[in-house]
């Protein structure tokens, strides 16, 4: 199938659009100017949370024109399903290097508040100066863990988004937009075959 028909199957899943991209440019503008303001005067070391804040973290650190360090980390939490087990695998042995540093984890969405909890306690464990939590996107929801979001770029209602790296089985990350994912799409009754294992991160 030509690209233009797959983009235009994959838009074909989208229940509705929640923020198109002159949106999302716009918040990060606002957000970038925060951030700025926050560390004018201080080094920034960004660990970038892997895969589904790629987009975002691009886009916005080039906005941001401070010195920093980037880092990322990849860790896996949804197993290829639409819900997370609780479960945070981390899939480096080693830490980023954050001693006496100012720390901003960068992530793509905040929903049960398992991932976030378990990468902040990783980092506070080597002992850095700071750390703060950017992320693109926050669900109105009762978290299983407690996690403060210090930026926020949207606040969400408790449903399944795709788009601007976020993914469903490594489907969809490549939309410019983010959007609201058909709730049959995430029935298990659904024949996945055709879709990589994967995870929404």
């Amino acid at each position: 199938m030509p690209a233009d028909g797959l983009l235009i199957l994959m838009e074909g899943d989208i229940e509705r659009v929640l923020f198109d991209e002159t949106a999302i440019h716009r918040r990060l503008d606002e957000l970038a100017a925060q951030i700025l303001e926050d560390y004018r005067q201080r080094e920034l070391t960004v660990i970038a949370v892997l895969t589904g804040s790629l987009v975002f973290v691009a886009d916005l650190l080039r906005r941001i024109p401070v010195p920093l360090k980037l880092d990322c980390l990849g860790v896996v939490s949804y197993h290829g399903k639409a819900q997370t087990s609780g479960e945070v695998i981390f899939k480096q042995v080693a830490l980023p290097d954050v001693v006496g540093r100012d720390v901003l984890i960068l992530d793509d969405i905040v929903d049960s508040g398992h991932t976030l909890a378990a990468i902040r306690e990783k980092l506070e464990s080597a002992k850095p100066h700071s750390i703060r939590v950017c992320v693109l996107l926050s669900k109105k929801k009762q978290r299983y863990r407690h996690v403060d979001a210090d930026y926020v770029g949207f606040e969400i209602e408790d449903e399944f988004v795709v788009g601007y790296g976020l993914d469903f089985m490594e489907r969809y990350r490549n939309l410019p937009y983010i959007g609201v994912l058909r709730k049959e799409l995430l029935k298990p009754s659904r024949d996945l075959s055709r879709l990589s294992e994967a995870k929404h991160r």
